[in-house]
């Protein structure tokens, strides 16, 4: 089985350390992604379960055995990098078949390999192509088609589609995902973009300097993140985080914000005076016009065709709102915004956990 484990797993460069006792178990099949902002460490994770990183604390197994001190050709992985690292002077056909031949497997079967994975990948017309006769994403297929030949047990993508322009990264989003339902296999993929994460994942792994902050399925991050860093990151337009203090008034619970405007909490409950960070995704606003809602001066508006995003200041603080309707709003435009009372989010202010 092609389980992958994660226990304790330290990385360390001198007195620096940069990965942090990560415990992590990935099922056999399953896609997990690791998703943060620059220098969070996912993608010396990935090299680490590579080989191409030592470990310096914890251990690693892949399959059930320990393979912290394998080299990366002994661990039965294969892995696609950011740059296609394809050789310029080699045909389609030979840079797939490349791996196999160096292994001085038969050449009958090195053929049958090939045309597997050309097949897999639409790649039957580009065989006798260089790669500087391909596009990106053709090029991104080759250096997948690589991979596949080598029927490994995991599949390891450190960010395949940073170098390809908005159209193909939506396009290999499906060739990717498609080719693990095809192929079953077992994928850990690495990303710095939270769309990726969210489209394709079984389960994602959100990390910040080293620490994994929250791990489950995409859905489930989205709506129940567990701090304000999962929150703040999940989220295009972001989740809207906005300071304030708990009131109990009039038999309910509210936040106060700066501006002394109050948004009801609809039966959660926290302790009066209590420093909090309430958080509202940008499609849960809506528009009234009676006094349930809090004031906004809109700053910005962007129509996107199907929907409009609206940005300005409101309690205070900066807000975002979308709306799926066409609105005719003008920076300056003063509209009243209330919060659908289920899908608020409470926040701790000083410690940052949800409450």
């Amino acid at each position: 089985m092609a389980t992958v484990n994660l226990r304790g797993l330290e990385k360390s460069y001198g007195a620096t350390k940069v990965v942090h006792g990560v415990d992590l178990e990935i099922a056999h099949g399953e896609f997990v992604v690791l998703v943060g902002p620059s220098g969070c460490g996912k993608s010396t994770l990935l090299r680490m379960i590579a080989g191409l990183e030592d470990i310096t604390g914890g251990e690693l197994y892949i399959g059930g055995a320990l393979a912290n001190a394998l080299p990366p050709q002994k661990r039965n992985i294969s892995m696609v990098f950011q740059s296609y690292a394809l050789y310029p002077h080699m045909s389609t056909y030979k840079n797939i078949a490349y791996g196999p031949r160096i292994r001085h497997e038969p050449s009958d079967e090195i053929d049958g390999k090939v045309k597997q994975a050309a097949g897999i990948l639409n790649l039957f017309d580009y065989l006798d192509r260089l790669p500087r006769q391909l596009s990106g994403g053709q090029r991104q297929r080759v250096a997948m088609g690589r991979a596949i030949v080598r029927d490994p047990a995991v599949f390891l993508f450190d960010e395949p589609l940073s170098n390809l322009d908005a159209k193909l990264r939506v396009q290999m989003r499906t060739e990717i995902r498609s080719l693990h339902q095809r192929l079953g296999t077992t994928v850990v993929y690495v990303t710095h973009d939270q769309i990726e994460a969210m489209t394709m994942a079984d389960r994602i792994v959100v990390l910040d300097h080293g620490r994994v902050q929250q791990a489950g399925p995409p859905l489930e991050l989205y709506d129940h993140p567990a701090n304000l860093f999962v929150a703040g990151f999940l989220g295009s337009p972001a989740m809207n985080l906005i300071p304030g203090v708990v009131r109990h008034a009039d038999g309910a619970v509210h936040v106060e914000m700066s501006d002394g405007a109050r948004i009801d909490l609809a039966g959660q409950d926290a302790e009066e005076g209590r420093s909090v960070m309430l958080g509202v995704r940008p499609e849960d606003y809506h528009l009234t016009g009676t006094e349930q809602g809090a004031e906004a001066v809109v700053s910005l508006v962007e129509p996107t065709g199907a929907d409009t995003n609206v940005y300005g200041q409101l309690g205070g603080a900066e807000f975002s709102a979308v709306f799926h309707e066409r609105h005719p709003f003008k920076p300056g435009d003063k509209i009243r915004l209330r919060p659908d009372p289920d899908r608020l989010h409470l926040f701790d202010a000083d410690l940052g956990h949800r409450l």
